[in-house]
């Protein structure tokens, strides 16, 4: 069990985080164990839990539950329980995986792994130290990043078709009470005519049409992913366009794909690395869920206004 100690975005005091991993969760039909990290903070009881989905990604362990800590830290530290699997797509596994079913971005097989998790949180409190009734059961949310963001939509109630079957799947988990998009993949169809469009034909039939949960999608507005789509960084707002009432859209100023510097801290896959903006974004989503999953609580209220009174904003929020 590790610690680390993150800055509370409410209060900007230090607030000492734990952090356990692995925690190994056995799931019959699944090729291999279930491997997830959760962090919390070393205090406090009737902890929402958050879960986390890791994007695809080219490195080795990023893509993983040894991932993603610059939001993973600062989630905790503001009072969330952190959980994140290790998906079977990750790099760390690609090695026993290629030739499985689902492979090589196993997108079904991720999302269910996030109701896998939460069938088991009662496991997670016995075996994480210090976590044995301080999770609340009813207050759960999901964030994902890139590919993650795909998996955390299909959560949401967003819907796909299978591509090798050509049935229309709902995977909406109705355990989950809010999600964050980061990054995420936007719609399909004629719109994904780049050069890995082909490599992934399950967001063609992406319909977030059926993506009622309250939701905050995120997008830089200097992410391009032109390797997908040649509609510009547009084509990541479009689960906040594309989908029904309450969305919320936060736009990054001066963004790109790992928006700041998510997926690691000095991480070499960040091309914009910028410590201040994932600090805006640890802080800015943290106020959304908390309001999200406490009714009555303002704190998603308190950081809009905060943003739009600085001479230099983060970036931009709309709401629907």
């Amino acid at each position: 069990m590790s610690s680390s100690t993150d800055t509370d975005a409410t209060s900007g005091s230090p607030v000492p985080v734990l952090s356990y991993s692995p925690v190994v969760l056995a799931v019959p039909g699944r090729p291999v164990d279930l491997q997830v990290r959760v962090s919390v903070p070393a205090t406090g009881t009737r902890l929402p839990v958050l879960l986390l989905s890791h994007g695809h990604g080219g490195s080795n362990n990023l893509s993983s539950l040894n991932g993603y800590a610059p939001l993973a830290n600062l989630w905790a530290a503001a009072g969330f329980a952190v959980v994140q699997p290790t998906h079977l797509s990750s790099r760390t596994l690609s090695h026993r995986l290629a030739n499985a079913p689902g492979a090589p971005f196993f997108w079904r097989s991720r999302a269910e792994d996030m109701s896998h998790v939460l069938d088991r949180l009662d496991a997670l409190e016995m075996t994480v130290p210090q976590l044995a009734g301080r999770l609340d059961h009813d207050r759960i949310a999901v964030a994902g990043h890139s590919l993650g963001g795909h998996t955390a939509s299909l959560l949401l109630g967003a819907r796909t078709t299978d591509p090798d079957t050509g049935a229309e799947l709902d995977l909406r988990e109705p355990r989950i009470k809010a999600g964050v998009l980061l990054a995420a993949p936007g719609r399909g169809g004629d719109v994904l005519n780049g050069p890995m469009a082909e490599m992934v034909s399950f967001f063609d039939t992406t319909d977030f049409a059926t993506m009622t949960t309250p939701t905050l999608v995120v997008a830089g507005d200097k992410d391009d992913s032109s390797h997908f789509t040649d509609i510009g960084p547009d084509w990541h707002a479009d689960p906040y366009r594309l989908a029904p009432a309450p969305k919320t859209l936060l736009t990054l100023f001066g963004a790109e794909h790992l928006l700041g510097g998510i997926s690691g801290y000095d991480a070499d896959e960040t091309t914009d690395e910028n410590p201040q903006r994932v600090a805006a974004l640890g802080r800015l989503t943290s106020a959304y869920l908390r309001t999200q999953l406490s009714p009555g609580d303002h704190s998603w209220q308190a950081a809009c206004e905060d943003l739009t009174t600085g001479t230099d904003p983060a970036g931009r929020v709309e709401f629907k």
